[in-house]
């Protein structure tokens, strides 16, 4: 399991400074064709927020999930304006994704709101009437740009690593996964699908934070009791944590689904799994293009929930 190490070596150690971040590239030779499009001539519109420091854009790292979408019938547009209802308008769904307080995240500012105050009861006020949020906020320091947000769902964010040694299969106990009868929600259409071979039996991550949700949430990917949470900061994961940097995260999940007023909500605690992207000097992948792995057909069921297609 050597790949899985690398693969969290660099995620946790090589995000310390901009030449590494440049080598989490999106993986452009990776198919996103889709057999069966689900949304046929509906063609929804997905608003990809890319005005807060993200550090996942449709240009950038998410391309092959922007990509992915497109060929399932969605209509990609990136928002570069602070939002507000106009913005939210036109929109079926508001995707935010590693959402940050500055636009490099090693500094400390990173780690401040990412939104304001009126952005986050926009937000909410938005989806309580109806629209659909796909909020992905990954370990330190996104989970405390996101935090605010995450709360105005009854989302707790630990905004630290994840770690699970039940989940973990070799190598690191960040690099999780998730499977049928081990983590996996088997009776949500996010997992089941529209038939058997939309299925997901193993959704795998790549070092996130740990989430909690609102009464009525179903955790689509749960943690084991014995996971917990490392209270650390930025790359500080891969060396030795003190126990009192630890706190328990049974009952946690990496990955929320819950309806809010008369809209929907999928809250992912890590962002790699709904992408393609290859890592470091070897170009190891990372995400949806690991062979193995069913995170592609996991990022089209969770679009098609929130668009109600499932």
């Amino acid at each position: 399991m050597s790949r899985p190490r690398s693969v969290f070596t660099f995620c946790a150690l090589a995000l310390l400074a901009d030449p590494a971040l440049a080598q989490q590239e999106p993986d452009t030779t990776f198919d996103t064709r889709v057999a069966r499009p689900a949304l046929g001539e509906r063609a929804p519109r997905m608003l990809f927020d890319e005005a807060h420091h993200e550090f996942h854009r449709t240009t950038g790292r998410y391309r092959p999930f922007a990509d992915l979408a497109r060929h399932d019938g969605w209509r990609v547009t990136a928002n570069t304006a602070q939002i507000d209802s106009a913005v939210l308008d036109a929109a079926g769904l508001l995707v935010i994704a590693n959402a940050l307080g500055d636009e490099r995240m090693d500094r400390p500012e990173a780690s401040k709101a990412a939104f304001t105050t009126a952005e986050v009861g926009t937000i909410e006020h938005w989806v309580r009437r109806g629209g659909a949020l796909l909020l992905i906020a990954d370990h330190a320091p996104m989970g405390d740009a996101a935090r605010s947000l995450g709360e105005a769902f009854g989302v707790d964010m630990r905004a630290a690593y994840t770690a699970d040694p039940e989940r973990a299969e070799g190598g690191s106990e960040t690099i999780l996964h998730f499977r049928s009868g081990h983590g996996l929600a088997d009776e949500h259409p996010i997992i089941s699908g529209r038939d058997s071979a939309e299925t997901v039996r193993h959704v795998q991550a790549f070092t996130g934070q740990s989430l909690s949700g609102p009464p009525g949430a179903v955790a689509l990917l749960r943690l084991s009791d014995r996971a917990e949470d490392l209270l650390v900061g930025l790359g500080r994961a891969g060396g030795h944590v003190p126990a009192e940097k630890r706190r328990a995260a049974a009952g946690r999940a990496q990955g929320l689904a819950f309806e809010h007023g008369r809209g929907r909500v999928v809250v992912m605690g890590e962002a790699a799994m709904l992408t393609a992207q290859v890592a470091g000097g070897r170009r190891s992948p990372m995400g949806m293009n690991v062979p193995g792995n069913d995170d592609r057909q996991f990022a089209l069921n969770v679009l098609r929930w929130l668009a109600r297609a499932l």
